[in-house]
C-alpha cells in the first residue's frame, strides 16, 4: 500500500524541480511556462492525496479547476510567445523588458 508520505515526497521533488527550473532558467519563456505548470501539477499531487486519504472529494474537485486555469494558462501563454517570437525573432526574457503596443 501506498502511504500519504509517499505521495508528499514526490510531490515536493516535483515543487523543487519546478522551482529550481524557474530560478536557474531565466532565458527562457518556453521553460519558464513549463515550470509553472510542473508546480501546478505538484500541488495537483497533494490535493488528490490528501482527498483520498482524508475520504472527502472536495480536492479532486478542485484539481479539476486548476487544470482548467492551467490548460487556459498554457494555451494564452503560447499565443503570447508565438506573437512575440513574430515580432521579435526570439523568445529571450531579457529581450522582452519593453511594452510598448
Amino acid at each position: 500500500m501506498i502511504q500519504l508520505s509517499d505521495y508528499l515526497i514526490v510531490s515536493a521533488i516535483l515543487f523543487g524541480l519546478s522551482v529550481a527550473g524557474i530560478f536557474l532558467n531565466r532565458k527562457n519563456m518556453i521553460i519558464l511556462l513549463m515550470s509553472i505548470e510542473l508546480m501546478l501539477l505538484a500541488v495537483n499531487i497533494n490535493f488528490i492525496a490528501f482527498s483520498y486519504y482524508l475520504g472527502d472529494t472536495a480536492g479532486q474537485v478542485f484539481v479539476f479547476f486548476i487544470l482548467t486555469v492551467a490548460a487556459a494558462e498554457a494555451a494564452i501563454g503560447l499565443a503570447i510567445l508565438v506573437v512575440l517570437f513574430r515580432n521579435r525573432r526570439t523568445i529571450n526574457v531579457q529581450d522582452m523588458d519593453s511594452l510598448k503596443g
